[in-house]
């Protein structure tokens, strides 16, 4: 009889799990966990990165940690949502000094992590379909619509990720907004240069209905400009 440690089936599914993507994170965790007699033990962690599988919690001040194979319960003090976990390994430094506990959602879930991690999540896995999409034939035109929504997806990324960081570190996180309205500034200036291109390629259709739309929506925002001056 096989033990846990040498089933074939087990063992394909853990090296699954370390395989899978990771990303790095500072969320704000909560854990409620027994000790050896039953009695409720918590503490404050930060998450510091994360895959759909668990993540690695770095604890805050404390003095007790869950032993490997305990199971818990995490709150995510962002979203509130809760979950359960199993402590698989106990981190630690060359002296021995804890120094962070990974954990295994039970069962598997992305949202537990937020939005943060969902948009990190999806971000890589449109790089990687750009990458085959890179081996094979497309349309230039195509490629380079791709990867402009690409790239916004990624800086969206980076800016919640900021704006979570900045909350658990109780730092003023009014100044991410100027850094969406930058990006969104870069977006509409991107999207500018390529109608500006499509029309002179003739791409756009003199009848097409949008057109009026857009030149009204032109209009007000040249005449909101020019306000700034």
């Amino acid at each position: 009889m096989l033990s846990d440690a040498h089933d074939p089936r087990r063992m394909r599914i853990e090296k699954e799990r370390r395989r899978s993507d990771r990303y790095p994170l500072v969320i704000p965790i909560h854990l409620k966990w027994p000790n050896l007699v039953g009695e409720p033990l918590s503490a404050h962690a930060q998450g510091k990165e994360a895959n759909l599988h668990g993540g690695l919690l770095e604890f805050m001040e404390a003095d007790q940690y869950p032993a490997e194979g305990t199971e818990a319960e995490l709150t995510n003090l962002v979203s509130g949502h809760k979950t359960k976990a199993r402590v698989s390994a106990i981190r630690r430094s060359a002296t021995g000094a804890p120094l962070g506990v990974a954990v295994e959602l039970l069962p598997p879930n992305e949202e537990f992590w937020g939005l943060s991690f969902q948009l990190k999540r999806t971000t890589g896995e449109l790089l990687k379909l750009e990458h085959g999409i890179k081996a094979g034939e497309i349309d230039a035109y195509v490629l380079r619509e791709f990867r402009d929504a690409v790239d916004h997806i990624r800086k969206t990324a980076w800016a919640v990720q900021e704006w979570q960081e900045r909350q658990v570190q109780k730092r003023d996180t009014a100044t991410v907004i100027p850094l969406l309205v930058t990006e969104r500034i870069r977006r509409g200036t991107q999207l500018y240069e390529a109608l500006t291109a499509d029309l002179k390629s003739h791409a756009i259709r003199p009848d097409a209905g949008e057109i009026a739309a857009l030149f009204h929506a032109i209009e007000r925002l040249y005449e909101e400009l020019k306000q700034l001056n």
